[in-house]
């Protein structure tokens, strides 16, 4: 598949996106990891004076292993932050922890992005690696039905991928709304640092989406153009 010109065609672009927007990621993360932010308070503090202005003190803010691993679970009610966001009181942790309360509001609000993405979660987890699988038995053996199948399964990625999209970006717009709200952001550098944060997070969604949608036109056009293994 990767020396495929096809795939190299549509699909490798995407990939090269990718990379870059995890390098953006990176680099937004570790330059405001160095900028305190004003009111000195370190992830957790941040998330509790953010929830607690939510009126969401219900939810639990707990650690959890790896570096930009921060998540909100609506399952358990409970923000989960790495712990260089955690201990950290600087304008990305800051930013971060804005991010994932602003998922937490979502929940509280029954935003239906939000509901519909963790409800099509389960299917996900099976047709990421089912679908392309079925997909490929079917391409090498000249079984159409099955490679259908393989495709229809992996479209649920990318139905995955697109409501991603407005999920993320709103939970970036509540962020910033959080931190003018509450108060927090005292300087015209932390909120130029905080939206870079954001911003760059955000092209990872989008290069995601990118990414899996050509995935799957690679798929339609192996099917549709008739190539088939000898």
């Amino acid at each position: 598949m990767f020396l495929d010109p096809l795939y190299l065609i549509i699909v490798m672009p995407a990939v090269l996106f990718g990379f870059y927007a995890q390098f953006k990621v990176q680099r937004a993360y570790s330059k405001y990891l160095k900028v305190g932010n004003a009111s000195r308070l370190n992830g957790i503090e941040v998330a509790r004076r953010l929830l607690s202005a939510a009126g969401l003190g219900h939810v639990t803010v707990e650690g959890t292993p790896g570096q930009l691993t921060d998540h909100y679970d609506p399952q358990s009610k409970t923000l989960r932050l790495s712990n260089g966001v955690a201990q950290s009181a600087s304008v990305a942790s800051m930013a971060i922890v804005a991010h994932e309360v602003g998922h937490a509001v979502q929940d509280e609000k029954d935003y239906a992005p939000l509901r519909f993405r963790g409800f099509i979660v389960p299917g996900v987890k099976i047709s990421a690696w089912v679908g392309p699988l079925l997909f490929f038995i079917g391409f090498f053996f000249n079984n159409q039905p099955l490679a259908v199948l393989g495709i229809i399964l992996y479209a649920l990625m990318a139905v995955f991928a697109l409501v991603t999209l407005p999920t993320e970006f709103n939970a970036s717009s509540r962020a910033m709304a959080l931190l003018t709200s509450s108060g927090m952001i005292f300087e015209s550098r932390e909120e130029k640092g905080a939206r870079e944060v954001l911003n760059a997070a955000a092209l990872t969604y989008v290069a995601v989406a990118a990414q899996v949608l050509l995935q799957l036109l690679y798929y339609v056009m192996l099917l549709t153009g008739g190539r088939r293994r000898n």
